[in-house]
């Protein structure tokens, strides 16, 4: 885990999936960090839901390229326990409890990591 916190105050990750045909897809999500856990919420319908549930391998990387903070895992839909959901509503002030819209929460297991040499 980042030691200067960004993984708490950092607002977006940029998360990469694969298409079917094997065309990436980039998009820049609202995420949080619990247990060595990334969690991310989407729309089942959307690009990167879909290409997950064809293709479970996920990067995800922190905005700041200058001081890199990059993962790479496999993703699973999950039910987000309470600590997941009281973190998204500290961070975000977004209860995804009763989000109708991003439904579908997804725990990213690491990997790999890749930081900056300061981490």
């Amino acid at each position: 885990m980042a030691k200067d916190g960004r993984l708490d105050s950092a607002q977006n990750v940029w998360v990469a999936t694969v298409r079917p045909d094997g065309r990436p897809h980039l998009v820049p999500v609202w995420f949080v960090v619990d247990g060595g856990r990334w969690y991310i919420c989407t729309a089942p319908d959307s690009v990167k839901a879909r290409n997950l549930q064809t293709n479970s391998r996920i990067a995800l990387a922190l905005e700041d390229g200058s001081d890199p903070h990059i993962v790479e895992g496999e993703a699973r839909v999950v039910e987000p326990g309470p600590a997941v959901v009281r973190k998204f509503k500290e961070k975000y002030d977004w209860d995804i409890a009763e989000e109708a819209h991003y439904t579908q929460v997804f725990e990213v297991t690491v990997m790999k990591r890749v930081m900056s040499q300061g981490q």
